[in-house]
């Protein structure tokens, strides 16, 4: 039987597998496909439930203990890539849309499967699951300055208020608030402590399946933004390159020790695609569209990046004792 380390440390395999059966099934039975639009949202709900269950959301204090690790994890996030991420969308064209959907993927720090991504780069994973609390917060309420710093009324004019507030509701606060019931459920009895163990099983098979109706239900219309896909790409491969030094300049300003240091290099390196995508799908149709092939095209850049980042972290950035 498959256990559920077994499917967390291989997860980017399962990913990459599902993303080609995916591709190849929106291709071939695109009449079946466009009916996996109407699961996105069930599915995506039921992931962010999994995701949400697993942040420990009662360990806020003991996160703020490592201040040093904190400092620096807030800095790399908040200040030097949002600086990086403007630079890099200098390069892209002057259009709307393609920026909104760079800005909501790249000015946001993964709250999940970093975790895994951090030990698997032998780094110290415990470190990034305690500060996943803080990270949420935070990018929720400073996302919106970034857009109205970068984009100002254009990014008004693209995110219509009510149905943006809808999938914020439905697919972040509905989910999360039941996974922090969970939680005090859990910490009250052992139904509660079974029930969230049965939801540590959710969030790699439900990644797996919401890429795969999301690509599949998409990739076919994918024809029409294939012109703005090409100019994203480079951007995610360099800021996959640039960032790892950016991490570990602050995490010597900083003084971290070698597993906070490589920490902080996968908290700076990976984004938070599925987090932002509720947004991206409540958005105009057309605009919608764009946005969603954007973070989803981040994703694909970054599950490859993410295989290159657990070897050459720990043996040519910051190399040292584990």
């Amino acid at each position: 039987m498959i256990s559920r380390e077994h499917l967390e440390n291989n997860q980017v395999w399962y990913y990459i597998v599902t993303l080609l059966l995916a591709c190849g099934f929106g291709l071939l039975w695109t009449e079946v496909s466009s009916l996996l639009e109407q699961a996105v949202t069930v599915v995506l709900g039921i992931l962010m439930y999994g995701m949400f269950s697993q942040i420990p959301f009662f360990r806020l204090k003991e996160a703020l203990h490592n201040r040093r690790f904190i400092y620096a994890l807030l800095t790399v996030n908040y200040v030097a890539i949002p600086i990086l991420v403007w630079l890099l969308t200098r390069f892209l064209p002057d259009y709307p849309p393609l920026l909104l959907g760079v800005y909501l993927v790249l000015l946001t720090p993964c709250i999940d499967y970093v975790i895994v991504f951090t030990y698997l780069g032998r780094g110290n994973e415990k470190l990034i699951l305690v500060a996943t609390p803080l990270l949420f917060v935070t990018q929720m309420l400073l996302l919106p300055l970034y857009l109205w710093l970068f984009m100002g009324q254009e990014a008004a004019s693209l995110v219509h208020v009510e149905p943006f507030l809808e999938a914020f509701l439905g697919l972040i606060v509905l989910p999360l608030a039941i996974a922090v019931v969970v939680q005090i459920l859990a910490k009250r009895g052992h139904l509660g402590s079974a029930l969230l163990d049965a939801s540590a099983w959710i969030p790699v098979p439900f990644m797996a399946i919401t890429l795969f109706v999301i690509v599949a239900s998409q990739i076919d219309k994918l024809s029409g933004s294939m012109e703005m896909l090409i100019y994203v790409v480079p951007v995610y491969i360099a800021f996959m390159i640039i960032t790892p030094f950016i991490s570990r300049l602050f995490a010597r300003i900083f003084r971290l020790d070698i597993g906070a240091g490589r920490a902080l290099i996968f908290s700076g390196g990976t984004r938070n695609s599925l987090v932002v995508l509720p947004f991206a799908l409540a958005l105009p149709a057309e605009t919608s569209l764009l946005v969603t092939s954007i973070i989803v095209t981040q994703t694909l850049v970054e599950i490859i990046g993410e295989l290159v980042y657990i070897r050459v972290v720990p043996h040519v950035i910051l190399i040292g004792k584990d």
